[in-house]
């Protein structure tokens, strides 16, 4: 099965905040399942970098994305109004940025080469071993 190239909009803001495609998949995890640990298990992400991806998404901008209910019982997450703009605004540049960029795309994917693959752990394997450095003798 061929894979075609695809572009992945990250946007990166002056703050230092960012908006990724994982972030919105967590924003869409969060609208269904109403809860940030209903969306870890959901997503298959843990707990902790969920919660640490609502904190940071919500201190990026001056309006919260999401709204957290606390609480063992009756606890909760929701998308604000703003979380749900944020979303329009995002899908609206991916389309128009996958428009805007597929004839370039389409020409870098026919330049790849098919046999590529992929390495597990990429550049260290590629690495020339380092010989072992041997024990220098001490002079009193």
């Amino acid at each position: 099965m061929k894979r075609e190239a695809q572009i992945a909009l990250t946007i990166s803001f002056s703050n230092g905040g960012s908006l990724s495609p994982e972030d919105l998949l967590l924003i869409e995890y969060i609208r269904k399942e109403r809860s940030i640990l209903g969306a870890a298990r959901a997503s298959g992400i843990s707990y902790r970098k969920c919660w640490l991806m609502v904190d940071a998404l919500n201190r990026t901008f001056e309006t919260p994305v999401f709204e957290t209910h606390p609480g063992r019982r009756g606890g909760g997450a929701e998308i604000t109004a703003f979380g749900e703009r944020l979303v329009a605004l995002y899908g609206s540049m991916e389309r128009r940025t996958r428009t805007a960029t597929a004839a370039a795309l389409g020409e870098l994917q026919k330049a790849t080469d098919p046999r590529y693959q992929k390495r597990a752990s990429g550049a260290a394997e590629a690495a020339p071993k380092a010989e072992p450095r041997r024990a220098r003798s001490r002079r009193s």
